[in-house]
């Protein structure tokens, strides 16, 4: 029996949500160079969450755990956590697990945008469709099910995704885990916020104009936007939005974002066109030397020439590690576009893409305009006074920003910018932009080609967002063994588990009980000094950026 409703117990969007002193512990995250803020649970759930996707299915395969009992604690911990953060927003009642797939039995989200689940409504955050059910499965979502994940939930989103922050009139805000009074970005921040927070290791996202990118440097996550093309987007559609937006994951570990694309990359009967692919899975190649590449660095922008000190300190660092492992690393004046002009530009064909999305939404569901947010009806009204040369035009220039970024190219492997220009707003503060500066005023983040956002090197303090550092790295498609090699910078740690045990008094590292227990020897330790929640010590950069950053370029 099928059964949908929205997620009881979401909080109240004009309230303040703050968690007890008394609730706050803490996990090392040794790989990735920081760690995050949880509240405590019970022994299995604790153990639960120290795991990443693939380390869940292994423990699946090897039997030492039943997929009923990994859902059991995903929906324990969404119990205990969604009432604050407001992540999930629709229950749907699972499928058994395929046996034997890569993921068999790992709990899953999916976005409640466009990732259409049969017999449950797709609401994209909007009234208009929150009644009108899903008469198949999207593609991706197809392949995530019989990859063998568990879809139990779908996962909050701005009004059609038009927003970098998820704040719907619909189901209301999501909270940032770290901080619960600002935004996990948008518009996957649903997805985002239930990964940071330990629900599911990993979920599913979109991305069109850093949908992915946004929320993964809010919340601390690892979050890849694949080259067009790659992923299918039917059987309902043939491209998102003109081939801008693509379906991907968010996720706290680079294996589980390669495997995932091992799952969704590849062409189905009735894609528009087929995209060139790599030789090898993704997975395969995680890890992999990448071979000595160039990279331009490059913190300016001309929608913001100032960005946060925070941003650029997080390219320094990137490039730092980069130059460590034998990488050439180049500052350069400018980005290889004029990323104003592409903005406008993007915005300009979304625009006109808002007013055929409300169109098609009145047309499925019998709305007014009553259903539909303040913004989406700006958007929609601009987009119908766009005159079509315009938009033509806009249409027609992306080929000339492709071959800029082309040009670069052919001298650098990788650009490297930061994901974002400020840290997270906090609540509230973006939910209505005005329609002049959504033409003219984004975050800084190239749109081009297939990109990856990294935390990188966060310092969380007791009730703080993680330190905002997240960097963005665009890398040239139709050259896969070139760079889906560039998997692994960091030659340390082994890619077994995606957390390290908590730390105990001392700095030691203790082992939790339940699930973790039966792991095997623990993948690293926190820091030399390290204790309790206090900030983590210096160390020496090289060292530092060795031992805790990893990151994906695809």
């Amino acid at each position: 029996m099928l059964v949908c409703k929205s997620r009881a117990g979401a909080p109240d969007p004009t309230s303040e949500v703050r968690l007890a002193p008394s609730e706050i512990g803490v996990t090392s995250f040794a790989r990735f160079g920081y760690q995050r803020l949880f509240v405590k649970y019970g022994s299995d759930v604790d153990g639960y969450m120290t795991y990443d996707a693939m380390g869940l299915a292994e423990l699946v395969r090897s039997g030492e755990v039943q997929p009923a009992e990994l859902l059991e604690a995903a929906r324990t911990r969404a119990d205990e956590v969604n009432p604050r953060i407001n992540a999930i927003v629709m229950d749907v009642e699972p499928t058994a697990a395929v046996e034997g797939a890569r993921f068999s039995g790992v709990p899953f989200l999916i976005k409640d945008l466009l990732q259409h689940l049969a017999g449950y409504p797709t609401s994209g955050g909007s009234r208009s469709l929150s009644a009108v059910r899903a008469t198949e499965n999207a593609t991706v979502v197809q392949r995530w099910l019989d990859a063998g994940l568990v879809i139990f939930g779908k996962t909050n989103t701005p009004e059609f995704g038009a927003n970098a922050v998820t704040e719907p009139e619909l189901f209301g805000p999501t909270r940032n885990p770290w901080n619960t009074d600002h935004t996990p970005g948008g518009s996957s921040g649903g997805s985002a916020a239930a990964v940071a927070a330990g629900i599911v290791p990993c979920a599913g996202a979109s991305d069109g104009g850093g949908s992915i990118r946004i929320p993964a440097s809010a919340c601390g996550l690892f979050g890849l936007k694949a080259s067009r093309g790659l992923v299918p987007a039917g059987p309902a559609h043939g491209e998102y939005l003109g081939g801008s937006a693509t379906d991907g994951v968010i996720s706290r570990s680079v294996r589980d974002s390669a495997a995932m694309l091992d799952v969704m990359v590849g062409p189905a009967p009735n894609s528009p066109y087929l995209a060139a692919q790599s030789p090898t899975a993704y997975l395969d190649e995680f890890g992999r030397a990448p071979g000595r590449l160039r990279i331009g660095a490059c913190t300016t922008s001309s929608i913001n020439p100032n960005p946060h000190q925070d941003a650029v300190a997080a390219v320094a660092e990137a490039a730092d590690l980069l130059t460590d492992l034998g990488h050439d690393v180049v500052q350069i004046a400018r980005a290889p576009y004029d990323d104003g002009v592409v903005a406008r530009e993007f915005l300009t064909t979304y625009f006109a893409y808002a007013a055929y999305t409300v169109d098609e939404a009145k047309a499925a569901s019998g709305a007014d305009d009553s259903a539909f947010e303040l913004n989406t009806r700006l958007m929609a009204a601009m987009g119908r006074s766009t005159n079509p040369v315009d938009l033509t035009r806009a249409l027609e220039r992306r080929h000339e920003h492709v071959r800029r970024l082309a040009d670069f190219h052919q001298q650098y492997d990788l650009l490297l910018t930061p994901t974002t220009a400020t840290p997270a707003p906090r609540r509230g503060v973006q939910r209505y932009a005005g329609t002049a500066d959504r033409r003219t005023g984004a975050a800084h983040r190239p749109r081009r080609r297939a990109v990856a956002a990294l935390d990188a090197g966060s310092r969380p303090v007791h009730r703080r967002l993680p330190r905002m550092g997240a960097v963005h790295a665009v890398g040239e498609p139709h050259r896969p063994s070139r760079h889906d090699r560039s998997t692994a910078l960091d030659r340390g740690r082994p890619a077994d588990r995606c957390l390290v045990r908590r730390p105990a008094r001392g700095g030691r590292t203790a082992d939790p009980p339940g699930l973790a227990a039966r792991a095997g020897p623990p993948v690293g330790r926190p820091p030399p000094g390290h204790v309790g929640l206090g900030p983590r010590p210096k160390r020496p950069r090289a060292s530092f950026h060795r031992a805790y950053h990893r990151a994906v370029l695809i």
